[in-house]
């Protein structure tokens, strides 16, 4: 599969992400087990508005790469969640019938406070 080309978008189709109950509990879960150092960096970062909270500006990439949100997972081969550099990509449809609702979205509903 040919893989999205974000190196350099700095996070700008990464927001605003809807999560579920239980993809919010395993980035719980993840942001509890970083280094202290390694949290403190990337929650104090300044990003664009509307921009997810996880997302490492400094790394240029995913700050929560392993427990991304499935709606991330999907982004940019999906024709709802189109990738403006490579939009051939998005081929596939979406099927929420037997989904698990979004309880909120990261950096409106869910932000660093909401961690601790």
């Amino acid at each position: 599969m040919e893989i999205l080309p974000c190196e350099g978008c700095k996070g700008l189709c990464c927001g605003p992400v809807p999560v579920t109950e239980s993809e919010f509990k395993k980035i719980k879960k993840k942001i509890k087990s970083m280094p202290t150092k390694m949290r403190s960096e990337l929650e104090n970062q300044k990003r664009y508005y509307g921009t997810c909270i996880f997302y490492d500006l400094n790394k240029d990439r995913c700050g929560i790469h392993s427990v991304r949100p499935e709606i991330c997972r999907m982004f940019g081969y999906y024709k709802d969640l189109v990738c403006f550099r490579k939009p051939a990509l998005a081929t596939k449809n979406i099927d929420q019938s037997d989904k698990e609702k979004h309880v909120g979205i990261l950096t409106l509903d869910f932000t660093w406070k909401d961690l601790k």
